[in-house]
């Protein structure tokens, strides 16, 4: 990495007393937490972007169907390969500039996209833009975990985890409101502007680890096991990192999280057109219907830290199970349903509150609890690796089963055949998921090896 990029040397503990100590660190634990929240769900604002001027895009002429398909793909390839790289790169990194640079980035990006009318210049910038926006993810994750001790992370990881669905409620609500003004190219300005503005306030909220600023380790801090065996070194952190590369759980987690992101993205990448074309939503009824969706997620996604604390005394896998049961519910609820937009609505809620439960769980939660935490990045980055790379193949399978006829002149897209191919991927999720319900922690690797 880059020396700017790079985390700094550890610090001689600075504080002349454990109070003053506990309270520079709360006082930074905030700043931490306000930025990653705040950070993390202006990421999502860019990168719902596209999903929500498919149609419009589409009417003018700008791209096809199948560009579209092409798109998505580039941009869930690139973010599927930084995900992998950028997670292992987390773990020696100042994620406070690791972060907020990717995130101008980003939006710079975005912005030119709104500027593009070209087919081939879309698909370049937003296979760019998949690259930048893959930092966002498992940096957060190797936050989180450097500064929060584990009785403190579940609830911080599942707030954190439901800042996605904030973003997605402002893009179906601000963003669409603004492309139904504006037209399409208002979608990409306006969401890049935004994430420009954002990367300024993460610059300046969040930190490099806890040791650089004179600190303990969070557990250390607040008079739980330390998790750190020893001090921060970078051989240490490869060695763990190829230890994960080894471990059965981590790749059947992995297995389990892409089939569900299969699922997941099919309906923030399709469900605008989905409600338009088979349930006949104008883009403004569309996108205030799909609200629903990241508002439930937020709620799952907080939930899940608390079900899973408080109800199942730190137990992943049985509110995994509960959830997966309902994302499968939720679809076939969508799909094979009730013609009615109340039924819809409910529909997406409990989809979206599913899935907002099981990114927690299966994208990060999950194996970066079972796995040593001097390689938190390189977990979050092999699981997003598998996530995207399946993402990315959905967008061009999802698009070639999505079939075109002309009706009046006009082009009818018929999802008959994609439904099952999303319904069949959350199944398949929830099957693998249970296939690592007796796994067992791993804090030290040496003492698992003589185990």
């Amino acid at each position: 990495m880059l020396n700017f990029f790079k985390t700094r040397p550890d610090l001689p503990l600075s504080d002349s007393s454990k109070g003053e100590m506990q309270s520079r660190f709360k006082r930074y634990q905030w700043q931490v937490f306000i930025g990653l929240v705040f950070g993390y769900a202006v990421f999502y604002v860019v990168r719902m972007s596209l999903g929500l001027v498919k149609k419009p895009m589409l009417d003018a002429g700008i791209v096809s169907i199948e560009e579209l398909g092409i798109m998505g793909s580039a941009f869930f390839f690139t973010y599927a390969i930084g995900k992998f790289s950028n997670g292992f790169l987390s773990d020696y990194a100042n994620i406070g500039r690791f972060m907020s640079t990717a995130l101008f980035l980003s939006g710079l990006t975005a912005v030119a996209m709104g500027l593009s009318t070209t087919a081939f210049f879309f698909i370049l910038l937003w296979g760019i833009n998949g690259w930048f926006q893959s930092v966002g993810s498992a940096p957060s994750c190797v936050s989180l975990f450097q500064w929060f001790s584990p009785k403190q992370r579940g609830s911080r990881y599942s707030i954190w985890g439901g800042s996605r669905n904030i973003g997605e409620g402002i893009t179906w609500i601000l963003t669409a409101s603004l492309v139904s003004y504006f037209g399409w190219q208002a979608g990409f300005i306006g969401a890049g502007i935004a994430a420009v503005f954002a990367s300024g306030i993460m610059y300046l909220l969040l930190k490099d680890r806890p040791r650089t600023y004179g600190l303990p380790d969070a557990a250390t801090a607040f008079d739980e096991e330390t998790e750190i065996k020893k001090a921060h070194d970078p051989k240490e952190t490869r060695r763990a990192q190829i230890f994960i590369l080894t471990q059965p759980t981590v790749w059947l987690i992995a297995l389990a999280c892409a089939f569900m992101y299969i699922s997941r993205y099919a309906m923030s990448s399709w469900a605008v057109l989905f409600l338009q074309e088979t349930k006949g939503y104008s883009l403004m009824d569309a996108g205030f219907a799909m609200s629903t969706y990241p508002i439930a997620g937020l709620a799952g996604a907080i939930l899940s830290g608390i079900i899973s604390d408080k109800l199942f005394n730190a137990n992943r896998h049985i509110p995994t199970l509960l959830y997966g049961l309902a994302n499968i519910a939720g679809m076939c609820l969508m799909f094979f349903g009730p013609d009615n937009r109340v039924i819809d609505a409910v529909a997406l809620g409990l989809i979206g509150f599913a899935i907002g439960g099981l990114v927690v769980f299966l994208a990060g939660l999950t194996a970066c609890d079972l796995m040593p935490k001097n390689a938190v990045g390189a977990v979050k980055g092999f699981i997003g690796l598998f996530s995207y790379l399946a993402v990315s193949a959905q967008e061009i399978i999802s698009s070639n089963l999505i079939e075109i006829t002309q009706v009046n002149g006009a082009n009818s897209y018929d999802f008959s055949h994609a439904q099952y191919f999303w319904l069949a991927s959350g199944v398949v999720s929830l099957i693998l998921a249970l296939t690592v319900w007796n796994a067992k922690k791993i804090t030290d690797i040496d003492e698992h090896k003589q185990a």
